[in-house]
């Protein structure tokens, strides 16, 4: 397989290479500069319009719903070329373009593509994802949050949790159990609501690193009306497989993590070799590191021309995910690991080692949203390589019987 670019694509790496740097640099966050979130929210609303308006919103997304309608690879090029800096594009933006705006665009109404998708791509709404419970994390259909029908509205009472950045959200996308009598994954209705609507009670959770991007969201008696419905009830599964599918597909890096480690361990001295990067330990796991990243690059790439082609990759979009949770540790880890104690941040001020211990931390959180490792592990098991499930009491009629 030739993985260069073709004269095409080609082309449109130098179209995008050259708007980027005509627009990018003004956007960028300056290095070793806190923000705090309502300004990266701002920053970040800002630099979405901006791609708006330049015509780079939404590169893969249809003509139809106002993207630019181009090819997976091409998709993959920007988001290259988009990596090379700084910019403010965390979860507020990524939800929105990644999982709202796919399930809208699939399953809702005309009136709610009308409503919601061009303001997402101008950065207008911000979105977060209110899927998690305290007791539905990695097996999501087992959720509690229930909504009952009153006339034109429902009435939805539950708790959600880990939801990121919904502190700072116009919009979520939510999923309830609307019909207690069916199996779990039948009775789920899906529907958009408005973050500021009555009875929603957003308390920030105060994370190990001193942030806190993640939220318990309470909703209380809180009314949505029947047009916010996405898909029909009972449809919800179904709603939250495409949002799933946007996630995971979505959770690699076109950012390479392992050439900045290269360049560090050029630079620091070791005493026996010259420096880090000539010792044969060091070289073997930055060898080690570049290989899955290349890896992972190209099988998200064969993944995402699955999905451009109207298939489903199913249980192996969760690979992706996996995959980058798994080296997002181990790179943080040796980006530490190599700086010595020099990888120990001694004060508040100390930002560039904060920031290594910052992306350290949040990689163990990686192993666990949007599917734990090992309930992947068990998906891409039974349902991608045909081995059996284990017994489940839940499922599995013979281990019903023998309790």
């Amino acid at each position: 397989m030739d993985f260069n670019d073709t004269p095409a694509e080609a082309a449109f790496r130098a179209q995008a290479r050259d708007w980027l740097a005509a627009h990018a640099p003004t956007h960028v966050v300056p290095e070793g500069v806190p923000l705090d979130d309502a300004e990266e929210v701002r920053r970040g609303r800002a630099w979405q319009r901006a791609l708006y308006d330049g015509g780079w919103a939404g590169v893969t997304l249809p003509k139809t719903l106002g993207g630019r309608g181009g090819s997976v690879i091409e998709g993959v090029i920007f988001a290259e070329e988009e990596a090379r800096y700084a910019l403010p594009k965390g979860p507020y933006i990524g939800i929105g373009l990644g999982m709202a705006i796919p399930v809208i665009g699939r399953h809702g109404t005309d009136a709610q593509r009308a409503r919601f998708i061009e303001a997402t791509l101008k950065g207008e709404l911000t979105w977060c994802q209110l899927f998690s419970e305290p007791s539905a994390g990695s097996d999501l259909a087992a959720l509690r949050t229930r909504a009952v029908r009153d006339g034109d509205d429902w009435v939805v009472n539950g708790q959600k949790v880990w939801s990121s950045w919904a502190h700072r959200s116009d919009w979520g996308i939510l999923v309830v159990r609307t019909d207690p009598t069916l199996p779990k994954h039948k009775g789920l209705t899906f529907f958009v609501v408005d973050m500021r609507s009555p009875g929603i009670d957003i308390r920030p959770i105060r994370q190990i690193s001193g942030a806190s991007d993640f939220n318990e969201t309470f909703l209380t008696d809180v009314r949505i009306p029947d047009t916010n419905r996405v898909g029909a009830p009972g449809e919800g599964w179904a709603c939250c497989m495409t949002v799933l599918m946007g996630e995971r597909l979505g959770s690699g890096s076109h950012k390479s993590a392992v050439a900045p480690l290269i360049d560090v361990a050029a630079s620091t001295p070791d005493p026996r070799r010259g420096t880090a990067l000539d010792n044969d330990a060091v070289r073997g796991a930055l060898a080690q590191a570049v290989a899955e990243e290349q890896g992972a690059k190209y099988l998200e790439a064969r993944l995402r021309t699955m999905v451009s082609r109207g298939e489903n990759p199913g249980a192996l979009a969760g690979m992706i995910k996996l995959s980058y949770a798994g080296r997002l540790q181990r790179t943080t880890g040796l980006a530490i690991e190599l700086r010595g104690l020099d990888g120990i941040a001694a004060s508040e001020n100390d930002t560039a080692v904060s920031e290594i211990q910052h992306d350290y931390i949040w990689s163990t959180v990686m192993r666990i949203a949007g599917g734990a490792d090992e309930v992947l592990r068990n998906q891409i098991a039974e349902r991608v390589l045909g081995m059996p499930g284990e017994m489940r009491l839940d499922k599995d009629r013979a281990f019903q019987e023998l309790a």
